[in-house]
């Protein structure tokens, strides 16, 4: 029999709600010191194994089924099947953003779900490696990793971890492989842009920029964040208007790099407020967000609210107008090029930077996987931000993985999830994603059956589940 008809076999005529109920209790059950307690537990993984028992007893390849039935509902086990019948792979590798994907600051903690854990887990014990893949301080993510994943898991030789979105790699395990410092790779010049904003970027601030935000600790990029709550009116004034300083002050420090350069042609007599100029040209034609911060900040105010200093040290470009009228062919091809390779970040009430645009987190992925030894990808990616989309728009490209994403993620990431699988999911419900993941992973081991079964414009008219 075809997957699909041993599906709806499954389905209709066993109680796999039941199933669920019992082995979520039997994964979930905290240690408890009761006796009690502890024959409810022994119960009910009794239970569990007879009504597995009786699924694999009753069904072709019953014991397979009767693992996706119990973690699985049938809308979840029927989009793992149409995905398998779409692309005809298993899922080797989970690429993973954190906050807002896996966890998330709108809930009553930040802490991962202990279900989404457990099957994160689940999967990584049948031999699906793991590669986080965040814009954080290594530090950060590794506490983060080993307080929530354990540390067997993080130091198994299957988990890798991208930080500050694709400037470095980490993978416990690998001898001399198990960091690399992808930003060391850099053109000089790039990296002396980088460490002039870096040294200048709080000193030169502007009052409320300086008293209302901070350096994110990163090996390489710059990154401000806002000392208030993330999301607040008063984090997303300072990332607004910090915003506009990093990107004022990264055109005067292209300017410097490049001053007195032979091949730099046409930057000779230029100014720092020339650089600035030309800086908030250039990223406001890339980037909407961008433009519509800099077309609304009040520049140049003296009533003590400006993004600019008055003590003379400002960046702002010489004719004062928020988005210069520069015609970006125009800017010195020496300055356009370094402009090209550094990318300024801008999510709103939550963090303004630069990085390099040769170091992404795609890019990290690929080192991560390359590291691991996963030479053919076919990779579930998660994520909310620009920065998780062009690890998406690199899986798609590359025919190399399916992506998904919660349903409050950026306009873009939604966009090309919804173009896609449609795998959209709601707040603190990541483990839903993952149960589909180990669903299709389940039913890709049965070697020699049909895989399309029935078309995939069938079965998404699905029947409730019981």
């Amino acid at each position: 029999m075809k997957r699909y008809d041993l599906l709806y076999r499954l389905y209709d005529e066993f109680d796999t709600a039941a199933l669920r109920e019992h082995q979520s209790f039997v994964d979930l059950f905290p240690p408890v010191d009761s006796r009690v307690a502890l024959d409810h537990w022994e119960d009910a993984s009794e239970e569990l194994t007879r009504r597995k028992t009786a699924i694999a007893d009753a069904i072709p390849h019953g014991e397979t089924f009767a693992e996706v039935a119990s973690y699985a509902d049938r809308e979840t086990a029927f989009t793992a099947l149409d995905l398998l019948n779409r692309y005809g792979r298993a899922v080797d590798a989970l690429v993973l953003d954190v906050d807002e994907t896996l966890r998330s600051a709108g809930g009553t903690d930040n802490e991962i779900p202990r279900e989404t854990l457990h099957v994160l887990g689940k999967l990584h014990e049948s031999g699906v490696p793991i590669v986080v893949c965040t814009g954080q301080t290594l530090e950060n993510v590794k506490g983060f990793a080993i307080q929530g994943l354990g540390n067997e898991l993080v130091h198994s030789g299957t988990l890798s971890i991208v930080y500050e979105a694709g400037n470095g790699v980490f993978t416990p395990g690998h001898g001399s492989r198990t960091k690399r410092l992808l930003y060391e790779d850099l053109g000089e010049d790039v990296r002396t842009v980088f460490d002039e904003v870096r040294s200048r970027v709080l000193p030169t601030a502007p009052r409320n920029v300086r008293r209302g935000s901070h350096l994110q600790g990163n090996e390489f990029n710059v990154t401000l964040k806002p000392n208030f709550e993330t999301g607040s009116d008063a984090a997303e004034t300072v990332i607004d208007d910090g915003l506009v300083h990093l990107i004022d002050l990264l055109g005067e420090a292209v300017i410097g790099t490049i001053a007195g350069d032979a091949g730099a042609s046409g930057t000779d007599d230029a100014s720092a407020g020339d650089g600035a100029a030309w800086a908030r040209a250039h990223y406001a034609a890339a980037d909407p967000e961008i433009r519509e911060v800099l077309a609304s900040n009040a520049a140049g105010s003296d009533d003590g609210t400006d993004t600019v200093p008055d003590d003379g040290t400002d960046t702002v470009p010489d004719d004062n107008t928020p988005v210069p009228d520069v015609d970006i062919g125009s800017i010195p091809e020496a300055v356009r090029a370094l402009f090209d390779g550094i990318d300024v970040g801008y999510y709103r009430a939550d963090a303004a930077e630069i990085g390099s645009l040769e170091l992404n987190k795609a890019a990290g992925v690929e080192a991560a996987l390359d590291v691991l030894g996963v030479e053919d990808p076919f990779v579930l990616v998660m994520g909310d931000s620009k920065s998780d989309l062009r690890v998406m728009e690199w899986a798609a490209e590359n025919a190399a993985g399916i992506a998904a994403a919660p349903e409050h993620a950026s306009a873009d990431v939604l966009a090309h999830v919804r173009g896609g699988d449609e795998l959209v999911y709601g707040r603190r419900q990541a483990a839903e994603i993952l149960r589909t993941v180990h669903a299709l992973n389940r039913l890709a081991d049965l070697e020699g059956d049909s895989v399309s079964g029935r078309p995939a414009a069938v079965t998404r008219d699905r029947r409730p589940p019981n």
